[in-house]
């Protein structure tokens, strides 16, 4: 299919998105180990749900940086692109947001995912907000913000968890 482009957006989208999902977990790693983990070539390859990423620009990474994601069995690709990346790594503190730029499905307006990682008491706080919009009330909102992807996002965050109990903490 041919690729469709998304409306880009902002940081406060994460906020304000018609439809948000928020894993918000204790991971057993230092900050900078889940850092690690989630910003290197063919992340998430611990989570059923997502076939394939792969940044197509080189590194070092960071705003500008761009992705290719393969979703499910193949069939929904999405590019990317970061517009927001900042690592402090003496604080233990990160974040980044991409918005996808186009999507090889129709139907989808705006896109994006922020990740933030923190220091906590033991190991380190993931918060990962998915955001969406639609352009209009469709059964594709439904598929996206209805029990199917209440289902979806759970399997990320229990892989995620399992993936993360499992791993040394050092990087």
């Amino acid at each position: 299919m041919a690729p469709h482009s998304l409306e880009t957006f902002d940081l406060d989208f994460f906020d304000d998105a018609p439809v948000r999902h928020v894993i918000d977990v204790r991971l057993p790693v230092t900050p900078q180990r889940a850092w690690a983990e989630f910003t290197r070539q063919n992340t998430l390859d611990w989570c059923r749900a997502i076939k394939s990423i792969e940044f197509t620009s080189p590194p070092p990474y960071g705003a500008g940086a761009t992705r290719k994601a393969v979703l499910g069995p193949g069939y929904v690709t999405l590019q990317e692109d970061f517009f927001h990346w900042t690592e402090d790594a003496e604080a233990g503190r990160y974040h980044n947001a991409f918005r996808v730029k186009s999507a090889n499905v129709p139907g989808i307006r705006r896109f994006g995912e922020a990740t933030q990682i923190d220091p906590a008491d033991v190991g380190c706080r993931l918060r990962w907000t998915f955001a969406l919009e639609l352009p209009t009330k469709s059964k594709a909102v439904t598929a996206f913000s209805g029990p199917a992807s209440s289902t979806v996002y759970k399997t990320i965050e229990a892989d995620t968890l399992k993936y993360f109990a499992h791993l040394p903490s050092a990087a």
